[in-house]
């Protein structure tokens, strides 16, 4: 099938009935090669240095054979985010344990996402007609209902938990990476951010000055555990 074409059919319903079998490649290079190469540059050099031709030089041939099975960068990006989300191990839903249940699949997504410093960025751009992104969406909608949250909100929730997953994760990849260049000395530590905070002019920031200490509190995924109960906690009260 031609890349194009298959890009469009990931966006439609599927068909009912299993329907014809494809036929085999006869290319050395397919979709799942193309993935998996983009994968392991994204965990071992960022997000940022995935392109087409890098892609190309990892598997040893040009950016040309890439096109036979893979539309452009956009294309590659969906790619690699179903894969992940093919990844996440979704419940039963359960009306009982539902805050477990959602924050479970949040923080697997979570997880996944930093193995793979910045894709969450492409997430962001991601219609979720994939089947196995729609998957994911599906499983924490049936989580939601089952847990009595109203449609909209459920709906809405889906999406504002998605949100700030990857922009949690897309963060998190960017201070780590400027953490880690050579002239990184103007990083500011969580001390020092205290101390300037701390000395403020009283006067004109008596609050930001005086909650210094909590301004700049956490350890690892602290602040990710409150931001998404806090979510968590509104979907329940509607």
């Amino acid at each position: 099938m031609d890349p194009k074409e298959r890009r469009a059919a990931r966006h439609q319903p599927p068909k009912s009935g299993t329907g014809p079998k494809p036929r085999r490649r006869t290319v050395p290079i397919t979709v799942e090669q193309v993935v998996e190469a983009a994968l392991e540059i994204i965990a071992t050099e960022g997000y940022e240095a995935l392109s087409m031709r890098r892609v190309a030089d990892a598997l040893n041939t040009g950016p040309a054979s890439l096109y036979a099975h893979v539309v452009n960068k956009t294309d590659l990006d969906e790619l690699l985010i179903a894969r992940l989300c093919a990844k996440i191990v979704l419940p039963k839903p359960a009306a009982a344990n539902w805050r477990e249940q959602i924050r479970d699949v949040c923080v697997q997504l979570r997880d996944l996402y930093l193995a793979y410093p910045g894709i969450s960025g492409a997430a962001f751009a991601v219609a979720p007609t994939d089947l196995d992104t729609a998957r994911l969406n599906e499983g924490m909608l049936a989580i939601l209902r089952n847990g009595g949250v109203p449609a909209q909100a459920a709906a809405w929730g889906v999406d504002s938990l998605l949100l700030y997953v990857a922009a949690y994760c897309l963060e998190t990849s960017i201070v780590h990476r400027r953490v880690e260049e050579k002239d990184a000395v103007w990083v500011v530590g969580r001390d020092e951010m205290r101390r300037r905070l701390a000395s403020l002019p009283a006067e004109e920031f008596p609050y930001t000055a005086s909650h210094a200490a909590e301004l700049t509190a956490g350890e690892g995924h602290d602040r990710f555990d409150f931001t998404l109960e806090v979510m968590i906690d509104g979907l329940a009260r509607r």
